[in-house]
């Protein structure tokens, strides 16, 4: 699955300043209505975000023992709260940023920066322990390995 795939049922979706535009190989996608920009001095306020359908990044480092994904808040990951409130996230991973252990993705980080680490749906119990999912974080995520990145 591709980018404009995993897009193409967002009425609206946002992207961080920085993206890769050949992500967005569908004219449709790559401008229009339906596509928003977050960029330092142009920022989308909370509620704008959660009027968006999906938000579109890419990744910092991945751990594939556990599926994680951190995002380091730069500019083709934009962020915390573009990352966060949109109900949908597609996630463009690089191969070359994928590590089979936690402690190979340590050194690949940079700790000064604010990570977002992201390791499959969150999930919570009410005080009748019934189990809620989707508590924190996207209802959805797609991740997409790219090689040559």
């Amino acid at each position: 699955m591709t980018s404009p795939e995993c897009l193409k049922d967002a009425a609206s979706y946002v992207v961080p300043h920085g993206i890769d535009e050949t992500w967005l190989v569908d004219a449709a996608l790559a401008s229009g209505p339906r596509r928003r920009i977050d960029a330092p001095g142009a920022v989308l306020s909370v509620a704008e975000l959660d009027g968006t359908d999906a938000v579109l990044t890419s990744s910092a480092v991945s751990i594939a023992e556990s599926g994680t994904i951190v995002l380091d808040g730069t500019s083709d990951q934009g962020r915390r709260a573009m990352s966060l409130v949109p109900d949908h996230h597609v996630c463009v991973v690089p191969v070359s940023t994928i590590v089979r252990l936690f402690p190979e993705a340590l050194p690949r980080m940079d700790i000064t920066r604010p990570l977002t680490w992201i390791s499959g749906p969150s999930a919570t119990s009410d005080i009748e322990l019934e189990r809620v999912e989707g508590v924190h974080g996207q209802g959805q995520l797609d991740a997409i390995i790219v090689k040559g990145l």
